[in-house]
């Protein structure tokens, strides 16, 4: 049934082969098709997804820009308290403090779920309020690990573009100092921020296991944990295979995101 009976390398190709006709096998805790299964699940993650990608580059990048500018100010030293202490603080962890807290004790959001139960009784604009307000805290716990990279990198970047020879000279030829960041150094300091744009997707999806358990989030990354722990191999490697196809469109669009912001990139 699984080709175990059959030498490694032909397993392989045998399994590959179905992979690229989209046949991932059927579950073994369902019986339904996996890609069906995981088909049902992706929107879900890939709304987490990217909108907590759009969220960190949205906070990070100006949160960047201004500890740049206020090097090793009151501003600078808090915000570096505070992204480093969430840094240090696992997704899921967060996710939990998050449930135990804000969610179960003070009862200022949902316990979890991606909508509510009257989801399909409210108007559009009351489903898209209902949508966030069960976003709030997962969202969180997604972000919270990638502020800390994001933000010092952009800091630092910023930070060597304005100590370069050819943004002094834009100042001493009487450019001002915030001409000289959004002219000159803005550009070249976001490039490094472009090369993890497509990383961040799949890396989110990869570290939504443990958020979507905790917030009971019915998507990609909770079916590839309930599979673990119900050793429904077919979904297992299912979720490692699309894992592994938005890693490779992850770093396609990394590309593109550095050929539009480097000037020096041209594709011919």
């Amino acid at each position: 049934f699984y080709g175990f009976d059959k030498p490694v390398l032909l397993s392989y190709v045998s399994w590959l082969g179905k992979v690229i006709r989209l046949d991932l096998g059927v579950s073994t805790r369902y019986y339904d098709p996996v890609w069906q299964i995981i088909r049902s699940k992706m929107p879900v993650s890939i709304y987490y997804g990217l909108v907590s990608t759009i969220l960190v580059y949205l906070v990070c990048i100006p949160l960047g820009i201004l500890k740049a500018i206020k090097h090793k100010t009151t501003i600078d030293n808090a915000s570096s308290i505070l992204v480093l202490t969430g840094y240090a603080l696992p997704g899921f962890i967060v996710a939990i403090i998050l449930f135990v807290w804000p969610a179960a004790r003070w009862d200022l959001f949902p316990l979890g779920g991606f909508v509510g139960d009257e989801f399909d009784d409210l108007a559009f604009l009351e489903q898209v309020w209902d949508v966030i307000y069960h976003s709030v805290l997962p969202m969180t716990a997604y972000m919270i690990g990638s502020f800390a990279t994001m933000t010092f990198l952009m800091k630092n970047t910023l930070m060597a573009n304005l100590a370069s020879d050819y943004v002094r000279t834009a100042i001493a030829k009487g450019l001002s100092f915030r001409g000289a960041i959004f002219k000159h150094a803005f550009r070249n300091s976001i490039i490094p921020l472009a090369t993890h744009f497509g990383n961040n997707i799949g890396l989110f999806l990869a570290g939504s296991f443990l958020i979507e358990k905790v917030f009971n989030i019915d998507g990609l990354g909770l079916l590839g944990f309930e599979s673990l722990v119900e050793r429904d191999y077919p979904i297992v490697l299912g979720v490692l295979v699309i894992s592994s196809i938005l890693g490779l469109i992850g770093n396609i669009l990394s590309d593109f995101c550095v050929a539009l912001v480097d000037p020096r990139v041209k594709f011919e």
